[in-house]
């Protein structure tokens, strides 16, 4: 009897409707990746390199055409799609942000699994041999055979999987505490692969404490928002928080304070300044090929989110917070621009490069309108293939140390490689935002938003911030074309198949978008966010 009477007392739990085919890409991505660690464990290590790669380019077409599938059905008027209990929102800007992370990850894993480059690959074969000792130089040589001369550490794919995951569930979240699940799980593979890297070993793992350290005080600061929103609105729904914001009662102590921590949280991600200070160190530590995955995709996962914030949760309360993000949007571009003038490592300029975009992204982003949408999401696609470029062209360059980074060992390079050079000018122009590229019709599309919406002074600094930013991009263009090369300068690989296939792939794009722009902005502007 008592096991009857307890069994009445029990509430009934029914499990949460999925829309399979809207979740589809994510599912087969976090799936995958699930998959991924089993042959990690079950294939023998000769043969894992060529396992995971081909189940990563399988899982990165499956999703795509899980996402073609639903985009399609979408575009017929299927709606909006709200599902894991209302915790995932897959409407218009979810679906080209997704698109947009599956295609710039595709360029990212194509970097990833190059072995030509770098003998081996950019990876350590074996994470846990201590820098410095013989063992160690030896791998980074591939002078030891099989077992770490030629292997790389094969757990980067599916660490690459997990974090794509994550920044695709990142940017779909539709309350807080989602959001906050997805940002660890992009965020944690991240930490690890940053500490891979076959050459430069304690560099590396340096950049790798930095950023797990930095990571958890902008997660901190993040879940603390999150808390102080709750206790705000009683819920952590981006609507219920709309919702309340409007038409209660309760101090707004709790209500602005929980949306400047929040805020702090997701502008650490996306590397705007002055919370950017995680970005040179990581981006020049770091293995080249995730450099290049961190600066093109968790951007876009990060102002994805931040769109969906400000838009869906904020917008009511525009007029409070408003100010405060013009000063932090001049800030980065600011910090970028300038501290970007006195880098001398390629890898750190670029770094400083992605500050002050982040400045320009942020325009667009508190513009809170459809044109400020679609033209954020546009410089998120164009920025992601421009810079995942740049740095596959940089990992050609190199000495008898590895990658030459220094800007002193870039003069003359057009007398040595000039296809290499001429890539290298064509996707600084690019940056600099230059006509006839994707760089200029997307800072064309943010400004043109921006002043639409009355924020003309916050355009005139944007492009005061770019015509100087613009000089260091000048800077290295002048080094390779008109300095002489020395006589012990460093040597252009001749890149293999993966590495030519994404660095090819950035350059079409960027010139694509520069010049026939008309399909991915109206792909862009299809939608709004739903609540």
């Amino acid at each position: 009897m008592l096991g009857g009477a307890f069994a009445t007392q029990v509430p009934h739990v029914q499990a949460p409707a999925v829309d399979y085919g809207a979740m589809a890409p994510v599912l087969v991505v976090l799936g995958a990746a699930c998959l991924s660690v089993l042959v990690e464990a079950f294939v023998a290590r000769s043969a894992r390199w060529w396992a995971q790669v081909a189940l990563t380019l399988l899982t990165l077409g499956a999703a795509g055409a899980a996402l073609g599938a639903h985009l399609y059905s979408f575009s017929r008027g299927s709606g909006n799609v709200v599902t894991l209990a209302g915790t995932v929102a897959i409407d218009g800007p979810t679906l080209f942000l997704w698109g947009t992370l599956l295609v710039l990850g595709l360029a990212s894993v194509l970097l990833i699994a190059d072995r030509s480059v770098e003998p081996g690959g950019a990876f350590t074969a074996d994470a846990a041999v201590r820098p410095g000792t013989a063992r160690d130089r030896a791998q980074a040589g591939g002078a030891v055979g099989t077992v770490t001369g030629t292997v790389m550490q094969t757990e980067v794919f599916p660490l690459f999987l997990f974090s794509l995951g994550g920044m695709m569930v990142f940017l779909a979240a539709n309350d807080l505490l989602t959001m906050f699940i997805a940002l660890e799980v992009l965020s944690l593979p991240l930490y690890l692969m940053c500490g891979l890297a076959r050459r430069r070993r304690l560099l590396s793992q340096e950049a790798a404490v930095k950023y797990f350290l930095l990571g958890a005080f902008s997660s901190a600061f993040f879940l603390y928002g999150v808390a102080l929103l709750y206790g705000y609105a009683g819920s952590v729904t981006l609507s219920r928080i709309a919702a309340a914001s409007v038409g209660t009662d309760r101090s707004d102590t709790l209500l602005f304070g929980g949306l400047a921590l929040l805020v702090i949280g997701l502008l650490f991600k996306g590397s705007v300044g002055p919370f950017h200070t995680w970005t040179p160190d990581v981006y020049q530590g770091a293995p080249t090929p995730v450099t290049a995955f961190m600066a093109a995709c968790t951007k876009v996962a990060a102002f994805g989110a931040i769109l969906r914030v400000l838009t869906v949760a904020f917008e009511g309360t525009r007029w409070e917070w408003r100010g405060l993000l013009w000063g932090v949007a001049i800030v980065s571009m600011v910090i970028g621009a300038v501290l970007g003038l006195t880098q001398t490592d390629v890898k750190r300029m670029i770094a400083y490069s992605s500050v002050a975009h982040a400045g320009f992204l942020l325009v667009g982003a508190i513009a809170l309108t459809a044109q400020g949408l679609s033209g954020t999401m546009f410089y998120l696609l164009a920025y992601g293939f421009t810079t995942l470029a740049a740095f596959g062209v940089v990992t050609l360059v190199r000495d008898a140390d590895g990658e030459a980074t220094h800007l002193s060992q870039w003069a003359g390079l057009a007398k040595r490689s000039p296809l290499t050079a001429a890539v290298f000018a064509f996707l600084l122009f690019a940056l600099a935002g230059i006509p006839l590229t994707s760089g200029f019709t997307a800072k064309f599309a943010v400004f043109s938003a921006a002043l639409a919406d009355g924020m003309a002074p916050l355009v005139v600094v944007a492009l005061v911030a770019s015509a100087v930013a613009a000089f260091f991009y000048v800077r290295v263009v002048v080094l390779m074309y008109f300095s002489e090369p020395a006589a012990d300068g460093p040597t252009v690989s001749v890149p293999g198949g993966f590495t030519t296939a994404a660095i090819t792939l950035g350059v079409v794009v960027t010139l694509l978008l520069g010049v026939l722009p008309t399909f991915a902005l109206n792909w862009a502007a299809l939608g709004v966010f739903a609540s």
